[in-house]
């Protein structure tokens, strides 16, 4: 697999947008604390070192991966102001179906809350076949899907300033 070779988090190769007009929220999961907890403190450390003022950041927690596309639409509805929602949660495979329907829903969701209000909705969630990859992938070997996310939403956000 590519992600082997590399750290999916060098941004080197582009630019990222300046924060300092930006408000946005972040939902974090609480379901696999360790990982999510790593993935929210990325995506914080770099909206806040990319010119995000942290009063222009919303953070709330919600108990798993699945509700992040509620949270996503009830913060886009209270606040009317937010430019981006970042949504970060982890789903590790287990021995049923379950990982499929959660995975699938939590993305459909996500779109929709997007499309919905016309803002960016972040897809910051880790699919993972072990912990081992999760761990990888929320400030380990491979980076952080958090930090990801965050440049997401902050060239997002400037992108629906310009279109």
């Amino acid at each position: 697999m590519a992600t082997q070779l590399k750290n999916l988090s060098d941004f080197s190769h582009t630019t990222i947008p300046n924060g300092s007009p930006y408000k946005i929220a972040i939902a974090v999961a609480e379901w696999n604390a360790e990982i999510t907890g790593a993935l929210y403190n990325g995506a914080l450390k770099t909206l806040t070192d990319n010119g995000v003022a942290e009063e222009n950041i919303t953070s709330i927690a919600v108990p798993g991966t699945f509700e992040l596309s509620s949270a996503a639409d009830m913060l886009l509805q209270k606040h009317k102001n937010l430019d981006a929602v970042i949504c970060l949660g982890c789903v590790i495979q287990g021995e049923t179906r379950h990982f499929d329907f959660i995975c699938d829903a939590v993305a459909n969701g996500i779109t929709q809350v997007s499309v919905k209000h016309s803002k960016p909705v972040i897809f910051g969630v880790l699919t993972t076949n072990d912990q081992q990859q999760a761990i990888d992938r929320a400030g380990g070997k491979h980076g952080n899907k958090g930090d990801e996310a965050a440049i997401t939403a902050l060239k997002m956000a400037e992108l629906a300033t310009t279109i």
